[in-house]
């Protein structure tokens, strides 16, 4: 069986390009199962090696909030494939690694297609990639998709990196109150093992906390009692959170993410000339 590529990106990173370019006339185009979002599906033939590769829809989060979103997370939960390859737009990097960050709170093996090196030289940024490797603890290839230019090196980084997928997911703080609400929540998700056959039990916690709709269904269809007592623990850090701070946990998450993206890049990532 041939081993599955995702290409998963913002919108307009260049991801379509890069699945045309990589695929070439050996693609077709469906829909996704009961939805009238687009399957691109295509091969890439890697030194006589078949690879599936499939272009999900662009999105900017993991969170269920569109149809995009939902579809995306979807397949890489059921189907599972052996790696994405998450193409960043170089030329607006804390914005694009808001998504690499989410995949990697997933445990899912990554490759970054660090796109539109272009434009990011004509904007008179330069990007340390070994630096950012480093950081993120990730494969990192430079590409322009419109080009073609590194399409090679990058499906030669896929097929080494496949060989050892198997990643430690990013645990990251969200804040001292979220924290504990959080580790209450996978604790009470472990004793029970709810959902954990498709989801990492921190993970099924954060999007209790962000009130991600589908996994709410999902957790009250599947033990509505334990989901009302988590959804009680997310009320009651909402209010405190609110009261105290004016704000609430999706947004704190938002926030702890992006501080956490900033102290990257603050690390001698990015130089402007």
């Amino acid at each position: 069986m041939d081993e599955t590529i995702a290409l998963a990106g913002n919108p307009n990173s260049g991801k379509t390009t890069l699945f045309n370019e990589l695929t070439g006339s050996r693609q077709h185009v469906g829909n996704y199962p009961g939805v009238t979002v687009e399957k691109k599906q295509g091969i890439y033939i890697n030194n006589g090696h078949k690879l599936s590769i499939v272009d999900l829809p662009g999105t900017y989060s993991l969170t269920a909030y569109s149809l995009e979103e939902v579809v995306a997370r979807d397949f890489l939960v059921n189907e599972k494939p052996e790696m994405v390859v998450n193409i960043v737009d170089a030329s607006n990097l804390e914005r694009n690694l808001y998504l690499t960050l989410q995949f990697m709170e997933m445990g899912i093996p990554v490759c970054i297609a660090l796109n539109m090196m272009d434009v990011a030289e004509t904007r008179g940024i330069e990007i340390n990639i070994n630096k950012l490797s480093e950081l993120l603890g990730l494969p990192v290839v430079p590409t322009v998709a419109r080009t073609g230019k590194g399409k090679k090196k990058l499906m030669e980084t896929v097929a080494k990196s496949i060989k050892n997928t198997n990643p430690a997911p990013l645990d990251i703080s969200y804040g001292d109150d979220v924290d504990k609400a959080l580790g209450e929540i996978e604790e009470k998700i472990k004793a029970k093992n709810f959902l954990t056959e498709n989801y990492r039990a921190r993970w099924t916690a954060l999007k209790y906390l962000e009130k991600d709709e589908q996994i709410l269904k999902l957790g009250q269809k599947t033990n509505p009692s334990l989901s009302k007592e988590l959804e009680q623990i997310v009320q009651k850090v909402s209010d405190h959170l609110n009261e105290t701070l004016d704000t609430y946990p999706e947004a704190m998450i938002a926030d702890y993410r992006y501080g956490y993206i900033k102290s990257i890049i603050k690390q001698g990532v990015i130089r402007h000339n």
